[in-house]
């Protein structure tokens, strides 16, 4: 009796463990990535719902977004304590949104550096409220000011972090689907994290300028890489290729929208008729469309 109430309590102490360690999966030697669901947040998945991970390098590891809530932030930080013994070094943030960047107070410690574009501390300012509020009222998660933590080092254009034996460089990207994308490439594995940059399966989501995300869009399909880990979605090991879904939704936007404006139709007719041929392709279409019609709409309205 003693001996099987010694195996049940290690068995719970087991369970214990794997419910606080985000699962992850090594892409490529080094690059660990948790992959969150296509779910709209809240209260019930507390935001946890974007890519995630860290790259490690034989002098420190680098994290890549924090997650939805302080929670998943420890999480995803004992997935790298049981990955490895190397040390974080850096917390880089791809952009402004929740379900990126407000597991960042797990990882506040000495010797830790968090990294982001030169616009996202502003980005974090103007929304810190509205954001703590939201995660109160919509995620059922208590967070305060100090959860919200800004970068220690602003990316202007680009920037090289040196992880021993592997350097990745940090690229700040302009507007696009924010004003603060930031992407990450790491040379030893041709891997580079695009983040919301690049949307699979789930519908994109517009927080910045269409034109601007088409622009970067062009650019970066003229390169080519191994590994792509989108935002949300499944890893991308076919370049451009995967991007092409992405591409043809916001081409749609722009070209349906600039003909409505053309015609003389008003933003509320625009949102009923604009891009609806895509519903049946994207997860939460119903939920993030009518938002990109509004922004889109807004940007294009007033141009030369």
């Amino acid at each position: 009796m003693r001996v099987l109430l010694l195996f049940a309590l290690s068995m719970v102490s087991v369970q214990a463990t794997a419910a606080t360690t985000l699962p992850v999966k090594e892409i490529t030697a080094g690059v660990y990535v948790h992959f969150g669901k296509h779910q709209f947040p809240d209260s019930k998945n507390h935001g946890e719902i974007a890519n995630l991970g860290f790259i490690v390098g034989q002098k420190c590891v680098a994290v890549i977004d924090s997650g939805g809530n302080p929670e998943q932030g420890s999480a995803l930080k004992q997935a790298v304590t049981e990955t490895t013994n190397t040390p974080i070094c850096y917390v880089i943030n791809t952009h402004v949104h929740p379900d990126h960047i407000n597991g960042n107070s797990a990882f506040k410690a000495a010797g830790v550096k968090f990294v982001g574009h030169h616009k996202l501390a502003g980005a974090m300012a103007a929304r810190g409220s509205y954001y703590l509020d939201k995660a109160a009222d919509q995620l059922g998660v208590k967070m305060s000011a100090a959860d919200l933590i800004p970068p220690d080092i602003e990316v202007k254009d680009s920037l090289k972090l040196d992880l021993g034996g592997r350097t990745l460089i940090l690229k700040a990207h302009p507007t696009a689907h924010t004003d603060n994308d930031l992407s990450v490439y790491d040379e030893k594995t041709n891997t580079i994290w695009l983040s919301d940059l690049l949307f699979t399966e789930h519908v994109p989501t517009l927080d910045g300028s269409l034109k601007g995300w088409l622009a970067e869009i062009d650019k970066l399909e003229k390169q080519s890489f191994r590994y792509v880990v989108p935002g949300h979605g499944e890893l991308v090991t076919d370049w451009p290729q995967s991007m092409q879904p992405q591409k043809h939704y916001l081409t749609l936007l722009l070209t349906e929208i600039r003909a409505a404006i053309k015609k003389g139709q008003h933003l509320e007719d625009a949102v009923q008729t604009v891009g609806y041929s895509e519903k049946n392709t994207w997860a939460l279409f119903d939920e993030y469309h009518r938002k990109n019609v509004t922004t889109a709409f807004a940007e294009l309205e007033w141009e030369d």
